[in-house]
């Protein structure tokens, strides 16, 4: 069977920002780099770019853009709009049409024209991304030189939006425990009637939009994203999936593609089991080396080698399996939100210290923080959920990948799952969402090779477990002109996470067109 924890792990890989940025991101916090006592650039609008554009297209390309300050921030150098967009790109003309909303904090210094961002995903805001912590998405120097866009794709946030549950049925969906035994026909019947009864709120709710919600349609979305704004090319830094959006314009408008920076690559030539296995066995390794340095902490609360440790962890998982943990609130912790909550923390090293916390007092029986980090995989906070993310990357997902109906495929996954990362596997696997989505998936997979676009850089980081090293490799390799610039290190992402040798490479690719003369290496 498809691994329904797959398909939600395959969200988390969206979100780039660690817990570090969380705590900015939850706390509502605004950057701006403009000097105190310095006068913002006044707001700007430019004359869109239309060469070239087909005539029934024309109505939505011409449109001028009206920036006002955002709404719930006041910081300087940041303002607000929206970009009207059809609602099918196959049959634009119509009438029906979605809303995009754009953030843009103008360049502190001259600026060389936009550069769009997208967090990950899908379901990720890149318009909360910039809002709220723009000196985490990009660098001082790119802030200093680029008018900074954020956006949320088609069904995301402020966007025209997939809408599903409300609150309390989210809570439910996401956390409640099956009363049927894990791995049971009835524990399968059980999760399949929940993913049913999503499924169709989904529809019942969206107003029609969820054939349209697909990478296909969110990049030709930033093509027109890129006119408004009045920019010949696009000029993209995109994370995580947003590699995946990234390199499908490079493809869908080569003639178009700027200097692109895709980092923590999807390889889009992957199939979902796959990309599932491939995953869990990231994940694991990134977890046996949380273990070691815990063990090597001296405040870990848990002893011996990295093996004992893991089977200590284990049992731990099974422990709450058994017997859930009822938390202030009155939610029940089980292994799938626990699972959660301890890939939630495996992002970034800097929030391992947090899983360690996490972990001891869940041994203890208070599941309070390991809930604290579910919530933030979850966009979860104080009962409100802060954005649509879930229903977002669920809608996107069940469009872009094909249908895999092989049980024989399924059952050599999740041995291979079994075989390579024993701690994750039991968590891994149930129903998939996608297997009662009211609409069939329109994408397919395969290699991207971006013809006449130019050279296009591809960070990966080599223990990163959420978009593993290899898919990097291959993403750049598929790529006409990809370079690989490879972060030697742990957590997700490599641009603008304290490693000079990629964060020189980068700017000087954006602010001086350098391309590396090869592969670069940095350790």
């Amino acid at each position: 069977m498809t691994t329904r924890q797959t398909s939600r792990v395959r969200r988390i890989v969206a979100i780039t920002a660690g817990l570090a940025a969380a705590s900015m991101m939850l706390s509502g916090c605004l950057y701006s780099l403009i000097p105190e006592g310095a006068e913002p650039r006044p707001s700007t609008t430019n004359e869109p770019d239309t060469e070239g554009v087909a005539a029934e297209l024309l109505p939505f390309y011409e449109q001028t853009l009206e920036w006002t300050e955002c709404d719930g921030g006041a910081a300087a150098g940041f303002d607000c709009a929206y970009v009207t967009a059809p609602l099918d790109w196959e049959n634009p003309s119509d009438g029906a049409t979605m809303e995009l909303s754009i953030v843009r904090h103008q360049a502190t210094g001259t600026p060389m024209g936009s550069l769009l961002t997208n967090p990950g995903g899908p379901g990720g805001s890149g318009r909360g991304f910039i809002l709220d912590s723009l000196d985490y998405a990009v660098g001082a120097d790119l802030i200093e030189n680029y008018d900074v866009i954020g956006f949320d794709p088609r069904g995301v946030g402020d966007s025209s939006a997939v809408s599903c549950f409300d609150a309390a049925n989210m809570d439910k969906y996401l956390y409640d425990i099956p009363t049927a035994a894990r791995g049971t026909d009835a524990w399968e019947a059980e999760l399949t009637k929940a993913d049913q009864a999503f499924a169709d709120a989904c529809e019942a709710n969206s107003n029609g939009i969820l054939p349209y919600i697909t990478t296909v349609n969110s990049a030709r979305d930033m093509d027109l994203i890129r006119a408004v704004l009045g920019d010949k090319q696009l000029n993209y830094l995109g994370y995580s999936y947003g590699t995946f959006l990234g390199a499908t314009y490079a493809e869908l408008y080569p003639e178009k593609a700027g200097r692109l920076v895709l980092d923590g690559a999807i390889d889009p030539a992957v199939p979902g089991l796959e990309v599932g296995a491939t995953q869990a066995i990231g994940f694991e390794a990134a977890l046996r080396a949380y273990m070691q340095d815990c063990l090597d902490s001296g405040s870990c609360p848990f002893n011996g080698t990295v093996d004992e440790a893991m089977a200590d962890l284990g049992a731990l998982l099974a422990s709450v399996d058994r017997t859930p943990l009822k938390n202030d609130d009155g939610r029940m912790l089980g292994a799938d939100s626990l699972m959660t909550a301890i890939i939630a923390a495996l992002y970034s090293a800097d929030s391992w210290d947090f899983l360690t916390q996490a972990l001891d007092e869940t041994l203890q029986g208070d599941p309070y923080s390991a809930f604290y980090l579910a919530d933030f995989y979850n966009e979860r906070e104080d009962g409100v959920y802060l954005s649509n993310s879930s229903e977002a990357f669920t809608a996107y997902n069940c469009m872009d990948y094909p249908v895999e109906d092989d049980q024989a495929a399924e059952d050599a996954t999740m041995a291979k799952i079994e075989a390579a990362a024993p701690t994750i596997a039991p968590y891994w696997s149930g129903p998939d969402t996608c297997a009662v989505w009211p609409y069939p998936p329109t994408g397919t997979r395969g290699a991207i090779h971006a013809e006449g676009a130019g050279p296009i850089l591809v960070v990966g980081t080599t223990n990163d477990p959420a978009t593993p090293y290899e898919w990097s490799v291959s993403l750049a390799e598929q790529l006409e002109e990809g370079v690989l610039i490879t972060r030697v290190g742990e957590g997700h992402t490599g641009y603008n996470k304290g490693n000079t040798c990629v964060d020189e490479a980068v700017e000087a690719y954006f602010l001086d067109d350098a391309v590396p003369e090869a592969d670069l290496e940095c350790s």
